[in-house]
């Protein structure tokens, strides 16, 4: 970090906000910790004078600078994801550029929509997280509308549980405090090392509704109670902490197993700019017939694909679909555009099956500024839904590496235990794995779903970091077709510490990875229980619905569910994948708890096969409170 940078935080530290409060000279909030911080900026009347006045600089002390613990000039920032559902929240950027003399994180807004930017606090510290006291916070804001602030807060989410706790407030003043060090008490937060505890810094004032204007962040320091800098780790990756909605869209996507993550690939460019890194051994081992690369990445189109550069078959752009004008195949990218996916077979189409003459890497590429924070090579597997799904009650259950815990077996699960059944287990891990151990089976005591973690070669199970799937077959396979020789419950197991947070089991389904998408517009479409409310379909949106196309929402409810109704179908008022809820015995839609699929068959089936004939309308519906983030019309090509 330059030397002039330091300077800087050591004058703008004294000019600390924590509530934007109009642009007077005081300004206070509630800290983290319960208490009231307050700053004021004595304003001077004097007529400026040319004569060093040394006396006045000895009698106001000046704030000594702080090392920071993250200044970006690495480049890296994987430990920062947006959030972009929460309540009128942004889909915004995530990029590294220059600002005020060095390396800062820069965040775009492009919707107009209020920002949150989550930074895994637990993933940087480590077991140091616990002493963190006070955060301070370099940020300044950019706005061709010319605001003469902008404001946000400071969110903890602390504790066993990541419990929200609000730490404060920050503003910027454009034309004489741009930018300014926010500094934050969180020292009564409740931090605790290995509970995966994050922060959101928002900015919920100054948002451009007709250009998209940007917030920086730089130097962020981590002070322990005696004013301490903490090292900071940052190769650290975001990871998906419990309670972070955003790192749950999976929609469109493959499911993966045996992830192989690709070190030190975060970079970033401009429009029809590539970069790249050079591939690992491990990486080239896992580029195998079956396999997927996922790219984790912002990008101002939503596109995101990669370019073999040095490939023996020529320069070659892979997954573009038609940016370029090529109407070459589609990478899968997720409603939230922040993963793309990329499989061997494409590359190979284009470039050849030996992935020795694929050169020495590849390279990322939008149609718009882009940056990528991670990349993975893993095994394509289906991405599962389970339908008529009932919990596994009592089973929120920890442990540390190779321990296990579960729960009793209760008779709504063991009902749902048959052929075709699935068992889903929303967790964390320290590795990204887990499995079950069925201790208690008459055939022994067994792993089920281990792969070769602990050397046996077993069968993998689809497992992304947050949730994995472990068919009744797969069990059947080692434990017997007789769920009574099973034993009287089910644990689970991981090759790092680990907590599961609910278990579901229910008939198995398969989302559709769809690769190519027009999207509803429905983004913040909500309503009550039993109410309807939706978009209107336009000439592009009809054409998308083809034999084959699904309907994809990503969604929260109260009861978890979700279904489309199609009101002005000549055939009548109709819901579509409603299932029995309304006790018409409908077929279901798939859907987890925030991705719902409805595919065009059930909408015929319900409607016919002349899309002409359904209406311009969809509407969304559930038997409790629903908000629908984001929907679109996919289909593979």
């Amino acid at each position: 970090m330059k030397k002039r940078k330091l300077a800087t935080i050591a004058l703008a530290s004294a000019m600390m906000v924590t509530s934007f409060a109009a642009c007077g000279n005081s300004e206070s909030g509630t800290t983290a910790a319960g208490t009231t911080a307050s700053s004021t900026q004595a304003a001077s009347t004097e007529a400026p004078s040319t004569e060093a006045k040394t006396e006045a600089v000895t009698e106001k002390p000046v704030e000594e600078a702080v090392t920071p613990s993250v200044d970006f000039e690495d480049g890296k920032f994987a430990f920062v994801k947006v959030n972009s559902e929460k309540g009128g929240a942004d889909k915004s950027e995530l990029s590294v550029g220059d600002f005020n003399g060095s390396k800062a994180l820069k965040v775009t807004n492009v919707e107009g929509k209020n920002m949150f930017v989550g930074i895994n606090v637990s993933a940087l510290l480590g077991d140091k997280v616990g002493d963190l006291a006070e955060i301070r916070i370099e940020m300044g804001t950019e706005n061709p509308d010319k605001f003469a602030a902008s404001s946000g807060t400071l969110y903890c989410y602390t504790g066993e549980d990541n419990k929200e706790v609000k730490a404060g407030n920050w503003s910027v003043y454009v034309d004489s405090a741009n930018p300014k060090v926010a500094k934050f008490d969180v020292s009564g937060a409740g931090f605790i090392a290995g509970k995966d505890n994050y922060v959101i810094l928002s900015k919920e004032t100054d948002n451009s509704k007709t250009t998209p204007s940007h917030l920086w962040i730089d130097n962020i320091a981590f002070l322990d109670k005696e004013g301490k800098t903490l090292t900071a780790d940052t190769n650290a990756e975001f990871g998906n902490p419990a309670g972070f909605s955003a790192a749950s869209d999976r929609a469109n996507l493959l499911g993966i197993t045996k992830a192989v993550n690709w070190e030190g690939y975060q970079v970033s460019g401009g429009a029809w700019a590539q970069a790249g890194v050079a591939f690992t051994d491990e990486i080239k081992a896992a580029l195998v017939p079956g396999s997927v690369i996922e790219i984790e990445f912002q990008s101002t189109t939503g596109n995101m694909w990669v370019v073999m550069n040095e490939s023996a078959a020529g320069w070659m752009r892979v997954g573009v679909g038609d940016a370029d004008g090529s109407g070459q195949q589609y990478a899968r990218v997720n409603n939230a555009k922040t993963i793309a996916q990329v499989t061997y077979e494409q590359i190979a189409a284009v470039c050849g099956e030996d992935v020795g003459t694929w050169g020495s890497g590849f390279q990322c590429e939008s149609d718009g500024d882009w940056s990528v924070s991670s990349v993975k090579v893993g095994m394509a597997a289906p991405s599962y839904a389970l339908v008529q799904a009932v919990n596994y009650d009592g089973f929120a259950v920890k442990g540390d590496a190779w321990a296990q815990a579960g729960a009793p077996l209760t008779d709504a699960v063991k009902e749902k235990l048959v052929p075709g059944s699935m068992i889903e287990v929303s967790y964390k891990s320290e590795t990204g794995h887990m499995w079950i151990v069925m201790n208690e089976a008459a055939a022994g005591w067994m792993r089920v779903g281990v792969g070769d973690y602990d050397g046996s070669g077993q069968g993998y199970i689809v497992a992304d970091g947050s949730k994995a799937y472990i068919p009744y077959e797969m069990i059947a396979q080692y434990c017997g077709d007789d769920i009574s020789t099973w034993g009287s419950q089910i644990q689970c197991e991981s090759d790092g510490a680990w907590e599961v947070y609910g278990v579901r089991v229910g008939k198995a389904a398969e989302f559709t990875a769809a690769n190519s998408h027009v999207d509803l517009g429905a983004n913040g479409v909500k309503g009550d229980g039993w109410a309807q409310d939706g978009i209107e379909l336009t000439d592009e949106m009809k054409a998308a619905l083809v034999p084959g196309s699904v309907i994809d929402i990503n969604y929260a409810s109260e009861t978890g569910e979700i279904w489309i109704v199609m009101p002005d179908s000549e055939a009548g008022w109709k819901r579509v994948g409603v299932g029995d809820f309304d006790g018409s015995g409908q077929g279901y839609a798939l859907f987890d708890g925030s991705h719902c699929q409805i595919s065009y068959e059930m909408i015929a089936e319900q409607c016919g096969d002349d899309v002409s004939k359904w209406g311009g309308r969809i509407q969304f519906e559930a038997s409790s409170a629903w908000t629908v983030n984001s929907a679109s019309i996919g289909i593979v090509k």
